[in-house]
């Protein structure tokens, strides 16, 4: 038998190794390198386009001074105007105009198509890492907390990298060619703007700590309006049962309440504060005018270079404008960026091993398994034993709480044992550890019907396809009339094509089950657990059910192994033999007429000690 540590009980190494994990959103930034010919044409526009911009200003000036020194219209010797340097500036300041319009449409179609990329990209990601963590995680977190990261934190982050290249690349441009152009008319008359420029973004940094601390706030109180709505919708039928509408809606206003609350907070600080940096920067009209004038009466600068100049402040104060909203986003999206990332960081508990089962029969075998509840204090399973041989279909009854559907998931390794060993296999081809076996291998040879139906919202064909996705609609049907819902394919109105709704709404209990089962049996396991699978399921169909299920080969040729874990009289007699588990572990086994004598077995399955 393999022995190996539990996986569960490995240290997972975070993910935030990494240098730059406390820069969750410098960790982003290599999403580009899934796009990189997009990234570099976008990079070389936004370089092209805004150099442009201080010589489009350049030129501004220069045709101002032609204007004002008379040389932009001229008077000839036969009294008419000459207007040819006045067409020449004209058309070269309307053809830049127009080429870095052209060149700013097609950087707009770049950048956006690089944003649906990173989205899709990053939404993926999210979606695999969900698929791929354990249960344990998932009853850790919410639904509404997975939906917020993979729709609103995935949005913010998105929209961050965008404004990426407008907060670093056209900033810094924009800032670099502005004041190279002051400083080139004179020295000090750029050295008190760019003194200005640097002291807005200094309070701009300063400010960001806050800002990602309010969206925090915000994201949380977010969480809780999508973890309530998730609810409410999910658990309709309870809701309208109880009669609990008023105060599940009183709830739900309360939670939207409160994230209005903290959303009022963040916009009130922001307003209040954004505005400060872009006031100091706007100060630099004020030198740049009074030296500027200074300059100009002393012949050293002309008029439009000085007009020139005034129009680079302007460029400045409203590219700071636009650097205020970007850290606003920049700050909510270091918040979202975290909690991606935390997400994206988790190991995964559960990994599968190399091995790969031999062709035949399997049946499965506990050896003094030990399982902890999450948290890691209290023994579900203790010294549990058991031994199921293949071909055999054995019923697990107990207490509720007892631990059933927690042993029924150790088998496809949806959990890890704490301790002790489950091995699969037989005597004929030997056990082996399922902690060494390859998991897509082990899953499809070991297949759980859990208590809790799931049916997806799409086609009877596509949910029976679930399964066995090469299946065609001759399978299809046969996996129904074994599962005993042969009737129902009658009475749908377009048959296999038919949308069964979200969760199989449009069916009744009892319908749902047998399409569960009819789903697992279209897979031909070789190891088949029913966890309550058929409680909604009259004694007349859950005998024929059980009675297919015997007759059925696995897909590996060998006889199908059941372990039915029911509560029910009429399944447990419809088994080879049953097992009692109590207290952790398998208190009694044995045939069911053995059993009888067993006061809590009798107990479980509400037979009376005359009647036995």
């Amino acid at each position: 038998m393999t022995n190996l540590k539990p996986v569960a009980a490995q240290k997972a190494e975070p993910g935030g190794s990494s240098p730059l994990a406390a820069y969750p959103l410098l960790r982003s930034l290599a999403l580009y390198r899934t796009i990189p010919v997009l990234f570099t044409a976008t990079f070389a526009l936004f370089c092209v386009i805004h150099l442009s911009l201080a010589l489009q200003q350049w030129l501004v000036g220069r045709a101002l001074d032609a204007v004002n020194s008379g040389k932009a219209a001229t008077r000839l010797a036969d009294g008419t105007i000459d207007f040819s340097v006045a067409w020449h500036w004209t058309a070269l300041l309307v053809g830049l105009a127009a080429g870095r319009g052209v060149l700013q449409y097609i950087s707009g179609m770049c950048s956006i198509r690089a944003s649906q990329a990173l989205l899709s990209t990053l939404r993926e990601r999210i979606l695999v890492q969900v698929q791929t963590l354990h249960l344990g995680y998932h009853w850790q977190h919410g639904m509404g907390e997975m939906i917020t990261r993979t729709t609103r934190d995935a949005d913010k982050l998105r929209d961050a990298l965008v404004a990426f290249w407008r907060q670093t690349v056209e900033t810094a441009l924009v800032v670099t060619a502005a004041m190279g152009l002051l400083f080139w008319y004179d020295p000090l008359l750029g050295l008190v703007p760019f003194l200005l420029t640097l002291l807005g973004f200094w309070i701009f940094v300063r400010q960001t700590d806050t800002l990602v601390v309010l969206d925090r706030n915000v994201s949380d109180a977010y969480d809780q309006v999508n973890q309530d709505l998730s609810e409410g919708i999910g658990g309709v039928r309870v809701i309208k049962s109880f009669r609990l509408e008023q105060g599940r809606i009183r709830k739900f206003r309360g939670h939207v309440g409160f994230f209005l609350d903290q959303s009022r907070h963040a916009l009130a600080w922001c307003s209040s504060r954004i505005p400060i940096p872009q006031a100091v920067v706007a100060l630099g009209h004020v030198w740049i005018m009074g030296y500027g004038a200074h300059l100009v009466a002393a012949g050293k600068l002309g008029v439009g270079e000085l007009v020139s100049a005034l129009l680079i402040a302007t460029t400045l104060v409203f590219r700071v404008e636009t650097v205020g909203r970007v850290m606003r986003i920049f700050a909510d999206a270091r918040a979202s960026a975290a909690r991606i990332w935390d997400l994206l960081d988790q190991q995964p508990a559960i990994v599968g091993g190399s091995e790969a089962l031999p062709e035949g029969a399997l049946g499965f075998r506990l050896d003094a398994v030990r399982l902890l509840a999450p948290g890691g204090e209290t023994a579900i399973l203790d010294d549990c034993s058991m031994i199921l041989e293949p071909g055999r279909i054995v019923a697990l009854v107990g207490a509720t709480g007892s631990g059933k559907s927690s042993l029924a998931a150790l088998l496809p390794r949806l959990a890890d044992v704490s301790g002790g060993a489950v091995s699969i296999g037989s005597e004929a081809i030997g056990w082996h550890d399922v902690r060494g076996l390859d998991l897509s291998g082990l899953r499809r040879r070991v297949h759980v019907v859990p208590q809790d139906i799931f049916l997806f919202s799409d086609t009877l064909a596509a949910n029976l396809r679930a399964a066995a996705p090469e299946a065609d609609d001759s399978a299809l049907v046969e996996a129904l009339r074994l599962a005993g819902a042969g009737e129902l394919l009658e009475r749908l109105p377009d048959g296999l094509e038919t949308r069964i709704g979200d969760r199989g709404v449009t069916l009744s209990g009892g319908q749902r089950q047998r399409l569960c089962l009819a789903r697992a049996l279209l897979a031909a396991p070789d190891i088949l657990v029913l966890d309550d699978a058929t409680s909604a399921l009259d004694a007349v169909t859950e005998r024929t059910v059980l009675r297919n299920i015997r007759a059925l080969r696995a897909a590996h040729g060998g006889p199908m192994t059941v372990l039915l874990i029911t509560s029910k009289l009429s399944s447990v007699l419809l088994a080879d033999r049953s097992a009692v588990l109590a207290n952790g572990r398998i208190a009694a086994a044995g045939r069911h007429e053995d059993l009888l004598l067993d006061p809590l077995y009798r107990d479980l399955l509400g037979i009376d000690r005359a009647a036995a």
